[in-house]
């Protein structure tokens, strides 16, 4: 059933709910949370399908906040809130409201969607595009104990987690943190089946993936070993390594749907590890309400020292004109005498390059 409300207030909105449930005949309330989508008008369709898939597993009233801009300053001064009431079927198992709002009123969303949560219910909000730098001091983002963002869908989303890091509060999570979770699980199975110590890991997927990088914060901050970010033609996150004493686990997944899990010993094994639809992900983060304290670690960690620990292991030394030129004479004069101490000066010149401060590193 669906109740079209134009120009119309909250109260209005709450009554078109009653009559709604009443018309149905289901007048109780049987749902678990509040469920808050900020979008605009271009994502509005995609996001509510996820919600209401999620809604199976969730029933909760769902409201959609699209802010519409204004066209003409006329239309600026003036405020009008647009309602669409969705109960029963076309609402899946809760509740859906779609509130446009114009002019002044975008200001004000909170007071428009705060006497339109469920009493005694927990809040979440999430952002599918175009989410604030500090979801908690959003408005919309102080009623809820949980806030759910995207940084894959921003524009820049390397500095987008390093600003997430800057302004974290309890209850913040990222889309791009869930599509790991299966990533995260086959890999932590791996090391507890072997008793060898990581002593380096190396992440590989798409470039300005913020979930490679997040996967490889998560690594550095949980196993204390240098991270090695590289790249690849994905789709998404391909592979990981993770170097051992007892040789390598790699855990890699070309095709996005099967991945291939090989330990040292032992035979290779196929697992299933498709990338997942928004639904799902929307889904599992809706399981839990309390702050994730390894995403917070992970995020906390820097996607700065990430990238720090990259460059000062995959990128070598470059001489100068003057120093290649004595090098290459230097090299020529050996070939001619045959002598093999000239031949071994570069390599232990080498072995206090880059690398051997990564290995130390590895060590400790």
């Amino acid at each position: 059933m669906k109740i079209d409300l134009t120009d119309t207030t909250a109260s209005k909105v709450n009554k078109a709910l009653v009559q709604g449930r009443r018309a149905i005949g289901s007048p109780a309330v049987g749902m678990v949370l509040t469920l808050v989508i900020v979008t605009d008008e271009e994502n509005a369709y995609d996001s509510l399908r996820a919600a209401s898939e999620a809604s199976r597993e969730h029933p909760s009233r769902t409201l959609v906040v699209i802010k519409r801009a204004a066209r003409s300053p006329r239309d600026r001064t003036s405020s009008r809130l647009d309602a669409d009431v969705r109960v029963g079927a076309d609402a899946g198992t809760g509740e859906t409201i779609v509130l446009r709002l114009y002019g002044d009123v975008l200001n004000h969303a909170q007071s428009v969607v705060l006497p339109l949560l469920l009493p005694d219910a927990p809040v979440v909000v999430w952002w599918p595009v175009n989410a604030p730098l500090d979801p908690a001091n959003d408005p919309l983002g102080a009623l809820a104990q949980r806030r759910v963002t995207d940084t894959y869908a921003a524009e820049q989303p390397i500095h987008e987690l390093a600003a997430r890091a800057e302004t974290y509060t309890p209850g913040d999570t990222d889309l791009s943190w869930t599509r790991i979770t299966p990533w995260r699980s086959m890999l932590a199975a791996a090391l507890d089946q072997v008793s060898c110590k990581v002593t380096a890991a190396e992440v590989e997927g798409e470039e300005f993936n913020p979930s490679c990088e997040l996967l490889g914060m998560w690594l550095a901050d949980r196993l204390a070993v240098p991270v090695t970010r590289s790249l690849s033609s994905g789709p998404g996150l391909t592979s990981v390594r993770l170097e051992t004493d007892c040789g390598p686990i790699v855990l890699d997944r070309a095709d996005g749907s099967l991945a291939t899990l090989s330990v040292q010993g032992q035979p290779d094994r196929a697992v299933a590890l498709k990338r997942r639809e928004t639904a799902e992900l929307i889904a599992e983060e809706l399981r839990r309400l309390d702050p994730d304290d390894t995403y917070a670690s992970a995020l906390k960690y820097g996607v700065d020292r990430l990238g720090e620990a990259d460059s000062a292991k995959t990128v070598p030394s470059v001489a100068s004109p003057a120093e290649a030129a004595s090098a290459s004479a230097s090299a020529s004069a050996a070939a001619a005498s045959g002598t093999k101490k000239a031949a071994k000066s570069p390599a232990r010149k080498a072995s206090s390059g880059p690398d051997s401060g990564t290995s130390k590193a590895a060590s400790k």
